[in-house]
């Protein structure tokens, strides 16, 4: 890495956008979000529980970010695609319809995390790359 790309990953948090697709699926792009940018978000929760949702499939309740502090977790989408949650990587959970997504821990079984949600109308100010 030259040292150009390493100062633009200083910029930024890996992210991966859970999305809607046609037909009201789930899929998921990766990407960034930039440091130090203001996000509005009039509340925040924490969550420690992993029994309630665990390998049931379900849609987002709502538009929000999912910090996760402790824990290691796959997410599968509608088509079987599978990606990894783990702390220095944010979720912004954006499939709010259809059959939405599944999850599992997949180290250990603790899963502690932070819920931000997000009004209908606020940028998410992720950036699509598929290259992380």
């Amino acid at each position: 890495m030259n040292t150009e790309q390493a100062e633009t990953t200083k910029n930024y948090i890996k992210a991966v956008r859970l999305i809607n697709i046609e037909d009201n699926k789930c899929a998921f792009e990766t990407g960034t979000i930039p440091i130090r940018q203001h996000i509005n978000a009039s509340y925040f929760f924490a969550q420690t529980d992993v029994s309630t949702l665990e390998k049931i499939p379900h849609p987002a309740p709502r538009r929000q970010y999912v910090i996760t502090i402790k824990g290691k977790l796959q997410f599968t989408v509608s088509n079987g695609e599978t990606f990894i949650i783990e702390p220095g990587i944010i979720l912004i959970a954006n499939d709010t319809a259809g059959e939405g997504h599944t999850w599992e821990v997949i180290e250990g079984n603790e899963w502690e995390r932070i819920y931000i949600p997000l009004e209908d109308d606020t940028n998410d100010y992720f950036i699509a790359d598929t290259k992380f």
